[in-house]
């Protein structure tokens, strides 16, 4: 019974810290932001959208290698781990187990996007068409004028970015990642307390549904920072937005988790940009800006929350 009330008066400290948005550092004694996991969409026969000349598999992984570099030298204490540093496949479980089993503090996916071509037509004028009537003796010859139409495709015009998070209609899913992987955010004097517990206790539940909207709320939160930091390079910005469906790693992973589409490699401008080193250059730093913005945030939040812990 002790122990019960001990959760259940742990799970409401953590919600008022969740409801301002503070990381309580009895909760996590760790630095806020140890290992990040940085995955390039698609690869081997998975090839993602088609540009002209280029895919999204091979945008995803040089723009991947390039953020992590950029990460290792400009933020020193934060260990970079790769989903896939060439061009093979990756099923989204293998991914989201590399991420767990490392035990990661950030997911970071790099994508490009892709829309359909846009379809046309004109009309080119009239055919004349034999045809017949009736059987027989009755069959009759005739004709008839036929509209004609060329049809042609153009590149879809789409263009800028869009950071995505996994959508609030998955939060079981994510809870689920939270308890396969206690882990990775249960200290050791906490872990203690709650492993007499069944998972699927209400006292549990509370626990996992909590962590998992904090996780919610950062993953927001960065994705918005990368949205701001595209937009000062001059990108169109597509905001930061739930996706409903098709990122099933995002909530399978017992992490704040992100994907971005840095761009439509559908239209010929942005994939000669995703593809120049100028472009990969910007976009890694603005990532990398985002990043660091996020971390000093989170390490505010520590250093404020133990400051009133030791004025109480």
């Amino acid at each position: 019974m002790a122990r019960k009330i001990v959760l259940i008066s742990f799970c409401f400290a953590l919600f008022v810290g969740l409801t301002s948005y503070v990381t309580n550092s009895s909760f996590r004694k760790a630095p806020a932001l140890r290992k990040v996991v940085v995955d390039a969409g698609h690869g081997g026969h998975d090839g993602g959208a088609d540009g002209r000349y280029s895919k999204e598999k091979e945008v995803s992984l040089q723009v991947a290698m390039k953020l992590g570099k950029r990460i290792t030298e400009e933020i020193p204490d934060l260990e970079v781990v790769y989903t896939r540093t060439t061009d093979i496949f990756q099923h989204p479980s293998t991914k989201a187990n590399i991420a767990n089993n490392a035990k990661a503090d950030l997911f970071i996916s790099v994508h490009c996007n892709s829309a359909a071509p846009i379809r046309h037509k004109e009309f080119t004028g009239y055919k004349t068409e034999t045809y017949y009537t009736g059987k027989g003796k009755k069959r009759v010859k005739k004709t008839r004028k036929v509209a004609q139409y060329r049809y042609w495709n153009t590149p879809n015009p789409a263009k800028g970015t869009e950071t995505y998070i996994w959508g609030a209609h998955k939060n079981e899913d994510k809870e689920k990642a939270m308890r396969e992987n206690e882990a990775l955010y249960l200290d050791s004097t906490l872990a203690q307390q709650v492993e007499d517990f069944d998972p699927n206790s209400p006292e549990k539940m509370i626990l996992y549904s909590l962590k998992t909207k904090q996780y919610f709320t950062r993953s927001a939160t960065l994705a918005m920072t990368v949205e701001e930091e595209f937009k000062k390079t001059g990108r169109i910005s597509r905001e930061a937005r739930q996706r409903q469906a098709g990122i099933w790693v995002l909530q399978a992973v017992a992490m704040p988790s992100i994907l971005v589409e840095l761009g439509f490699i559908s239209n010929p401008e942005e994939e000669k940009y995703l593809n120049s080193e100028q472009g990969q250059e910007e976009m890694t730093k603005a990532l990398v800006s985002a990043l660091k913005r996020y971390k000093h945030s989170l390490e505010n939040q520590l250093i404020e929350t133990s400051s009133s812990t030791k004025n109480r």
